[in-house]
Order: structure tokens, then sequence, then C-alpha cells
């Protein structure tokens, strides 16, 4: 065990942040953990890291173990270059190396003892030196550099002269080199495009130490990690598995929870029924069970609804009205910077419901293009034309859409000056802003607060057409869910650039990738992109046509592989055609063992209240063989209808998988 923390609690101006958390690391072992923005997991780390200190509970490290940490903001001004920076990781070999070099002078000089120092040295120092993997760490460095993005041209670059997501890039390729015993990660892939994230995932899956990763980026923990600790209403809970396997069991949770809670409360109730009813006797007996029953019932340790998925943000995204079947048309579009061409005499089309992911490399052009549709840049040749009743909801992911000088209210009010005071305060709540915060100025908000502004008015314009960029970016999980869920249902157009592959996976029907200036097309989600993209040689690639939709790109839904399979499709519509049947007979079979199982507990739970009248009354208390008639009646229903329980749950379960 390399890590535990016990009992970690943490309290900020009254408010409970961290509340008994408790799990452990071990060696080599990847770990994740999630929660919802606000949540703590931050806190956590700092905890951990000592930078704060628990109000109860400790944390213990293994004697020894080396701890380095990725912060989402790191601070570098080093005036040093790339190449230079994470050299200074390797400085310890640098040293090595050169006394290696000195003793090996030294040997040619000296004889007797002073050789046998010397050479006893020198066998120490190498070994050490390949231990430390000293005869190829520049081959190393290197590959940590290219793997994050950097190319060689980009080696020389001063620290200070980069962005803020290049010095992040810089700080995690530090962080990779010292090959701690414990690496804390906090969202490291914010600022890394898909290649350099997968490059990551399978570093860390190789990597001999131990991993904690703080991150929404859901398919890179699926990949990656092998518990995950969830931090929800300041608890923290431990699921083994990857990122699905988590939600698989947290929704089992979540349901036997909610099972648990809706069974004591029929309990609460009926217990409360029949104190009720023995207190309308009024007779000694009957009083005195009743007021044993409520002392009972006050033991009862009363279990807390359980929070639903899901059930605070609502986002409902709906067309005013529809627009004409060719929603976009691009024709012979190119766009330079300087000496840089991004996209050179691309065509595409998109069609009325199409959801399209645009996915490529940073600095690729695929924010461009959005813009460019957007008329907020123009296009060097070709044209851009928007179809008949096409209006257009933007989702920028640095929010220029949005007035930093205004308040949230008022941003919603301006925008949309027929709302009245009351709806706009509805839509706000809607997104999580209640009370004065409605009045707090946009350039006070945290990402993922602009992101939920942006959202709202993405709601409020009920647009057709929706061009998104990045818009999973500062969105914790739950509301990466509500946006793929409003997505999903929407009926209008969606034109998006991300680099979320799970959200890719969930809402797109096509994918276009930007890539040596053109568009490549796969029909499909994220999954199949990667299948049909191994899949795919060369010459396959050069030789498929496009989709009518977009020229002077490759167009993958039309491989060999699936021509060959166009003949066997009117056979493919019989087997649909049957299975509907079959689909069909299951549903009306199940409806009906549903209804059966629904009428006998009816029976059986009004059979029970009448015995539970029946022993209630004077008469029947004191007769002990009806009393026990009654009693073995009264298990058997309970008995039956504990079976029936579960044969109603069953089914119905099986019911709405069908549905």
């Amino acid at each position: 065990m390399i890590l535990q923390c016990q009992n970690i609690t943490k309290i900020f101006d009254g408010k409970t942040v961290l509340s008994g958390v408790s799990f452990h690391i071990e060696a080599h072992e990847k770990a994740a953990l999630i929660g919802i923005n606000g949540a703590g997991k931050t806190t956590l780390l700092n905890i951990i890291l000592g930078k704060l200190a628990p109000d109860e509970g400790q944390v213990t490290l293994q004697k020894d173990t080396t701890l380095a940490c990725l912060d989402q903001h790191p601070i570098l001004d080093s005036s040093r270059t790339i190449y230079e920076e994470l050299l200074s990781v390797k400085e310890y070999l640098l040293t090595m190396e050169e006394e290696i070099r000195a003793l090996e002078h030294q040997m040619k000089e000296e004889t007797g003892d002073a050789l046998t120092q010397i050479m006893n040295r020198y066998a120490t120092l190498t070994a050490s030196f390949e231990a430390e993997n000293g005869y190829a760490w520049r081959s190393e460095l290197t590959g940590v550099l290219k793997g994050l993005g950097f190319t060689e041209e980009d080696f020389d670059q001063p620290v200070n002269t980069l962005s803020g997501g290049q010095k992040t890039r810089v700080a995690l390729g530090k962080i990779l080199l010292q090959s701690p015993d414990l690496i804390l990660l906090d969202e490291p892939t914010n600022h890394l495009d898909m290649n350099a994230i997968r490059w990551l995932e399978n570093y860390l899956m190789n990597y001999k130490g131990a991993v904690l990763i703080v991150s929404h980026d859901r398919y890179f923990l699926n990949r990656i990690s092998q518990k995950v600790i969830e931090i929800d209403q300041s608890h923290a809970t431990t699921f083994l598995g990857n990122y699905n396997d988590y939600a698989v069991k947290k929704e089992a949770l979540r349901s036997a929870q909610l099972k648990a809670y809706v069974n004591q409360q029929r309990e609460i109730a009926h217990q409360r029924q029949v104190i009720d009813k023995l207190k309308s006797f009024n007779r000694e007996k009957s009083i005195k069970r009743a007021e044993s029953r409520e002392k009972m019932l006050d033991k009862i340790e009363v279990l807390e609804k359980p929070t639903e998925a899901n059930s605070e943000m609502n986002l409902t995204l709906t067309p005013r009205i529809l627009s004409g079947n060719d929603v976009l048309t691009i024709e012979e579009l190119t766009k330079r910077f300087d000496d840089l061409t991004l996209f050179h005499e691309v065509s595409m089309q998109i069609k009325r419901g199409e959801h399209v992911a645009i996915i490529g490399d940073n600095g690729t052009g695929k924010t461009t293009l959005l813009k460019m549709i957007n008329n907020l840049l123009p296009a060097d040749h070709g044209s851009i034309r928007l179809g008949a009743n096409v209006q257009i909801g933007y989702y920028d992911q640095e929010h220029h859409v949005l007035n930093m000088e205004k308040s949230i209210y008022d941003e919603i009010a301006d925008d949309y000056p027929m709302l009245t005071t009351t709806q706009i305060r509805n839509v706000l709540a809607s997104f999580l802003f209640t009370g004065d915060d409605v009045y707090r100025l946009i350039k006070e908000c945290s990402g993922g607060e602009r992101g939920r502004i942006s959202l709202a008015k993405l709601m409020l314009s009920e647009a057709n057409f929706l061009i998104l960029d990045e818009p999973t970016n500062h969105l914790d999980i739950d509301s990466k869910e509500i946006l793929e869920e409003a997505l999903n249902r929407y009926e209008g157009t969606v034109l998006y650039v991300s680099h979320d592959r799970y959200f890719i996976n969930k809402t797109a029907h096509r994918i276009l990738e930007l890539s040596n200036e053109a568009f490549t097309g796969y029909l499909g989600n994220y999954d199949y992109y990667l299948e049909k993209k191994e899949a795919l040689s060369p010459q396959t690639t050069t030789a498929n046509a496009s989709l009518g939709s977009f020229s002077k790109a490759a167009d993958h839904s039309n491989s060999p592989a699936d021509a060959q399979a166009a003949p066997a499709s009117v056979s493919e519509q019989k087997l649909d055609w049957q299975a509907q049947k079959e689909l069909k007979a299951k549903v009306n079979k199940l409806q009906n063992e549903l209804s059966k199982a629904e009428k006998r507990i009816e029976e059986l739970e009004n059979r029970c209240a009448e015995i539970d009248d029946e022993m209630a009354k004077p008469d029947i208390a004191t007769n002990v063989a009806r009393l026990t008639e009654l009693t073995k009646e009264q298990s058997a229903a309970a008995k039956e209808l504990s079976d029936l329980y579960e044969t109603w749950e069953r089914t119905s379960e099986e019911l709405s998988a069908l549905q």
C-alpha cells in the first residue's frame, strides 16, 4: 500500500467539503478520483500533498515514497527552452555521465591501487547509470516531448513564451521523466489533442508506479483506471474497475439505495396504519400494542432519499422552426494564415438532423472552420452557404459570445428582452444559478459556470443548427451526460469540434477528421472511426469516393466491405421484420406476466392488511389456534409477496430493456 487516506474531514466556512473520506492505493495501481465540480477533489489532492491540513483524519505514505503532482495551472516561468526544461530533470545523469568519462580518462593514466579504486568507482557508477536508464535518457526525453505533441522545431522555444496549455504539457513531461512512485494528475488531458491523449494513455498503462487521476475525460478513465474513487456529498465510495464498471455499479448502488428507501418508507407507512388502527380500537391491550410499535418505529434509522442522477441541471434543446434538408454546403474552401495552410479546397455538405463531429490535432484549423461558418473569419477561397430557414446557435469554447462585464442575469435579459424576470430566474435556476448568484459578473465565474451560462443561451436560442466548439470543456461528468442526453433528443442539426471521445461516442452520427489540409469522413461514432481507420489500407483510403456530402475527402462509409454487404440488405430487412415480430411477442408475454404479478401482489397485500386487522381484534388476540393459523397465513403471504416483488422487478427490468 503506497498511499492511505483515513477518515479525512475538511470544513470551509462551516461547510463540510470532505467527511470521513477513506481509501488506499496500492503500488503500481492506477486510480481515478471523480466527482462534480466543487465536490472536493482538488482539496483532497492538496491534503495528500501536504498543502492543506485535514481537520480530522490522516494521510499515510509508504516510507521513502517519491511523489509528483500536475496542477491544472502549473507555474513555469523559465527562460530555458522546452528541451532544456525537461533536460533539467536528467541533470544528475549528465553529472554521472561526465564523471564516467573522467574516470575512463583517468584509467589510462593510473596504475596499481589507484587504478583499482578508479575501476571500482567506475563499476559502481556505470551500474547506477544503467539502472537509471542512463544510456537511453535522450531518446526517452525526445519520445516524451513528441508524444505530448511537440515537434522538433518546438524544442528550442523558450518556456516563458508558451501558452498555458503548452506549459501544462511541459510540466507533465517533466513529471513523467521524473518517474516518481506516485503521480497525482489533475485534469491531465485538458490541453492535449487526441494523439497526445492516446500516447499518454499507453504511457500510463505501462507505467511502473502508481497514478491517481482527477479527470472528467471518461474515455481516458475507462482505459487507465483500475479503481474509481467517487466523492459525492462529501463522502467517498470506492468502486473496483474502470469508468464503465463504475457507471454500472453506481447505477446499481443508486437503485439499491432507492429500493431500500422506498421499502423502508412503505414499511413505515404500513406500521403507522397498523398503529392508527390499533389505537382506533381504544382498548388497553390494543393501545399498548400500538405504543410498542411506536417505540420500535422511533428506533428506526430513517434512510435519506438518494439523489437522482442528473436531477439538477435541466437542458432541453428544441428548434423553433424546421430547416431545409440542406443545412450547410461548403465548396472548395481554403484558409491560410501567412505561410500556413489549414485546409485547401475542401468541400462538404451537412443534412438536416445529422450530428457531425470534427476531430484532428491541435492547430489543424477545426475552430477556424467553425468561426468561418459563423462569419467571424473570412475565407481565402471558396464558399459557405446555409440552407433555407437555418438558424445557428453557437457555443464558443472561449465563451467570446458572453459579455464578461455583464451580470449573469443581464446577459440573458439583454439577449432575450421578451422574457420576464421570473422566466429568466427560472431558466438560470435550471442551470444551477439561484438567489444572488444571478447578479455575479460573468468575469468572476469559473470555466464550468461560464459553460452553463452558454448552454442556457443555447437553449433559449431555439436554433435548428447548433455549432459547438469543445462544448464539454470545464463541464463535470454529470453536466456532460445531461448535454449528451439533450443532444440525442435534439431534432435539429449539430456540428461540433471536440476532443472528448466518450462524448463523440455518445452523440456523433458522422466524424470528419481534419488532417493534411483535408477532411476524411467516417459514418459512425468514435469507436467505429478507430476500427475503420485501423482496418483501412492507404490504397483503400485513396480509392474511396465521397458520400455526396463532402468532396476532396475520403469517405469510409462506402468501403469495399460495405459494398459487398449491400446485396444482403433485402435479407436483413426480412430478419429485422422477424426480429421485430419476436420482440413484440416477448413484450406481450412480459406485460401479461407483469399484470398477473401486480394483481396477485394487490390481493396478497390486501389479505395481509385484513390479517393485521383480524389479529388486532380482542377476541382473536386470545385465540391461540386462530392466531397461529393467521400468523402462518401471513408468513406464507409475506414469503409469496417477497418472491412476487422479485419477479415483478425482474420482469419489469426485462420489459423495460426490450421496450
